[in-house]
């Protein structure tokens, strides 16, 4: 929203450099607001003014976050510091972040703008929007924590003056200041259910999670990705679809998505270079095998025309997050309408969706074996899911280790263990724990294991040697 004062610091600026350099002629110029060095003072101190305020308003809230966490990717279990920012939006301690931050914290930390610092936990986390919610510890009587405003996006347009705050590179706190690039990026491998804000408001690694602040002093963004080189690119959650989720994140702990395995595409398809008539419905791009979408009978070129009596009109890729969004917060196992047109004819048909669940795998370590494990998902790992729906798969390989010798790789699904099938993170359990128990009861000679495993489709076999314990050298 731009003020008054805003406004004419706006147009000062624009008008002073095409007078300094005599661009404007007598006539024209006379037509001008004449600009005074007086005037430009003003609007300066005016738009300072207004910068100082605004962040006044929240920068007090910001916090600096330091989390402990478990990683599996080196194939061992290792444990690293992560710095990160967060914002806090209630007088109860509740603060946003995003989940790439917390992922897999076994502790977090959070430092205030005063120096008190606190243990949080963490209520509820979010990788499809990369959003999380964080609660302080505090004690019963405290002293009043500072509080920043969680406002709307839907009020800002291109050009409009921000400001982004947050922990850059692990310092403590900092304020930097840009405009909206865009309202509404698209980023086709990021943006399954929320578009985002584009600021050219310096965002550095570690200011991930901090907010993006309007002139008005009130969160209109979570800070989450920047992509650097020819330029840097900053981009944020917008306020908006934040306000969607997050009673349902303080509510049940998660967001909840459902998954109807439906696939979608607008109606002028500039990448593809695909354009269908009028400016009515989605295209179905394609379904799922074994989804929701499949059984409720939905095929490729059907075009969607509403959900639950909700229009759904994608004209353009921008309009596929909310309309994906829209589908995915529908309640699991509940039966909706849903009406397409298929050729000429328009009809009705129901679509059950089902509850997505998790969207990562849950892992491993297997120290003797010299490597992490991580079970098949849908939804982070299709390549392999197409392989093998229910599995385990190899997350890590240590080097020098056991795995390693043996010439076992990332990615490969460990499908027996001496005879034994694998199909889940308990399997795979309960095959190491017996490995290093007839290790022991054996004297050192049962240390061979014949290891079944998936590569790129193939069955194949390796000795697995677990004699040399890697850990201990």
């Amino acid at each position: 929203m731009t003020t008054a004062p805003l406004a004419r610091a706006v147009r000062t600026l624009v008008v002073l450099p095409l007078v300094a350099i005599g661009l404007v002629a007598g006539a024209a110029s006379a037509r001008l607001p004449q600009s005074t060095p007086a005037d430009a003072k003003e609007a300066a101190s005016d738009f300072r003014e207004i910068v100082r305020q605004a962040k006044s308003e929240v920068f007090p809230a910001v916090v600096y976050l330091k989390c402990l966490r478990q990683s599996m990717e080196s194939g061992r279990a290792r444990t690293e510091d992560v710095g990160g920012s967060g914002v806090v939006i209630s007088e109860q301690g509740e603060l946003l972040t995003n989940w790439h931050v917390i992922d897999r914290a076994v502790e977090i930390r959070a430092l205030l703008s005063d120096g008190r610092a606190f243990k949080a936990d963490l209520v509820a986390s979010d990788r499809d929007l990369d959003l999380a919610l964080v609660r302080l510890r505090l004690e019963e009587k405290h002293e009043p924590i500072p509080v920043a405003e969680l406002g709307s996006s839907g009020h800002l347009v291109e050009g409009d003056f921000v400001m982004a705050m947050g922990a850059p590179w692990g310092l403590n706190r900092s304020v930097s200041v840009g405009i909206v690039s865009c309202t509404r990026r698209y980023l086709p491998d990021s943006s399954e259910y929320s578009l985002w804000l584009q600021t050219d408001a310096s965002i550095s690694p570690g200011n991930s999670g901090g907010p993006l602040v309007d002139t008005d002093g009130r969160v209109i963004g979570i800070n989450t990705l920047v992509r650097m080189g020819g330029g840097d690119l900053g981009f944020s959650i917008p306020a908006d679809t934040i306000r969607e989720v997050l009673p349902r994140m303080r509510e049940k702990g998660r967001v909840g998505w459902s998954w109807t395995g439906l696939r979608l595409q607008p109606l002028r398809d500039f990448d593809k270079d695909t354009y269908f008539e009028g400016t009515v419905g989605v295209i179905v791009a394609g379904v799922e095998p074994g989804s929701p979408a499949e059984a409720a009978g939905l095929k490729s070129r059907d075009r969607l025309l509403s959900v639950a009596g909700t229009p759904t009109n994608g004209v353009t890729s921008e309009d596929l997050p909310a309309i994906r969004r829209m589908i995915a917060l529908l309640p699991a196992d509940a039966p909706v309408d849903l009406v397409i047109r298929r050729g000429d004819e328009e009809r009705t048909v129901k679509l059950t969706p089902s509850m997505k669940g998790n969207v990562q795998g849950e892992e491993l370590d297997a120290p003797r074996w010299g490597l992490t494990v991580k079970q098949i998902n849908r939804f982070e790992n299709p390549e392999l899911h197409r392989v093998k729906a229910e599995g385990v798969f190899v997350f890590g390989v240590r080097a020098p280790g056991n795995a390693m010798s043996a010439g076992i790789s990332e990615n490969d699904i460990i499908v027996e263990v001496d005879g034994k099938q694998v199909a889940t993170l308990d399997d795979l359990k309960k095959a190491y724990d017996a490995s290093l128990e007839n290790l022991a009861s054996s004297g050192g000679s049962k240390k061979r294991l014949l290891v079944k495993i998936l590569r790129a489709g193939r069955m194949n076999q390796v000795i697995l040697d677990i004699s040399r314990d890697y850990e201990r050298d």
